[in-house]
């Protein structure tokens, strides 16, 4: 099953994606695909009800908007340095544990809205990931127990602005938490339908040239292993966003020199079973930063 948010940012309303491409409107189910509903088992409910009621689900026209296929998440946790050849470009050593850093949840974006430049931002970067969402409230899960507390999987661009997350001192979340640095969806596969992650496809394009190309078969640590490493430092709760990395071929580590993106390109990034999403790089219309006096005591 594949579930979908139509409409504006704000107003979107559930629906489920049928094999033909149409759109289905659930709300006579439920409200939207919040927390709530998958920490009620939300997912094998509305199976079962939308098998017997799909007829009277109103048709959601096809150039209606799809925002993120879960709302504004409680959390979303990342995952970096988990393709050994990302880790390579970027000059770091290989991790032997998964590398946690969190990305504000107000980051969440549509597949195909705008991708955000920050006021003066120069070193605007992409990364094609693929993520998934947490169905169960878990805590200290083994590996083989991880796959039940996974509601879904979605593709994720996790936009990231290397000057932010390099230079600016602290931790890796103020460069990656900006409005619109991640763009989710266009859908939510539940994982009877996605079936075997070890060989699914990454690939992103700038522009229409390739950047990355890579299968998750090349991830150091596996969606399982991520899920259950995570679940021993903090409570796993429905609705949160897990990304899992990315592979070679962000700007940052291109050679000779870097290739950041900049105003007017378009990001087109795919993920086997998870669609597809376009973003075009737009200035962000917040205005310019404020100045702030961080002279020390």
């Amino acid at each position: 099953m594949k579930l979908i948010r139509c409409g504006e940012p704000d107003h979107e309303i559930p629906a489920i994606l049928e094999v033909d491409g149409s759109r289905r409107d659930v709300r006579a189910f439920v409200a939207d695909f919040s927390p709530q509903f998958f920490s009620m088992g939300g997912i094998p409910a509305l199976a079962a009800w939308f098998a017997v009621h799909r007829d009277q689900c109103p048709v959601i026209g096809g150039d209606v908007r799809l925002g993120s296929p879960v709302p504004q998440p409680p959390f979303m946790l990342c995952v970096g340095l988990n393709y050994a050849d990302h880790a390579r470009e970027t000059g770091a050593k290989l991790p032997s544990e998964p590398v946690l850093f969190s990305k504000a949840p107000t980051a969440v974006c549509g597949p195909d809205d705008a991708i955000f430049l920050p006021p003066g931002s120069t070193h605007l970067d992409y990364e094609v990931e693929l993520g998934l969402v947490i169905g169960t409230r878990s805590r200290h899960l083994t590996e083989a127990e991880a796959p039940a507390a996974i509601a879904g999987y979605l593709l994720i661009n996790d936009v990231s602005e290397r000057h932010y997350q390099k230079d600016r001192g602290g931790q890796w979340i103020k460069g990656k938490s900006y409005d619109h640095f991640a763009p989710c969806g266009p859908w939510l596969v539940t994982p009877d339908e996605l079936g075997d992650l070890g060989g699914m496809n990454l690939t992103l394009h700038v522009n229409g040239g390739l950047r990355q190309n890579s299968t998750t078969a090349n991830m150091l640590f596996t969606p399982a292993q991520i899920v259950a490493y995570a679940s021993q430092f903090m409570t796993l709760v429905p609705g949160m966003i897990i990304s899992t990395g990315t592979p070679a071929g962000v700007a940052m580590g291109m050679k000779p020199e870097p290739q950041y993106l900049r105003l007017g390109d378009v990001v087109t990034l795919s993920v086997t079973g998870l669609g597809m999403q376009r973003g075009t790089v737009c200035a962000s219309p917040f205005g310019p930063s404020a100045e702030i006096n961080l002279t020390t005591r």
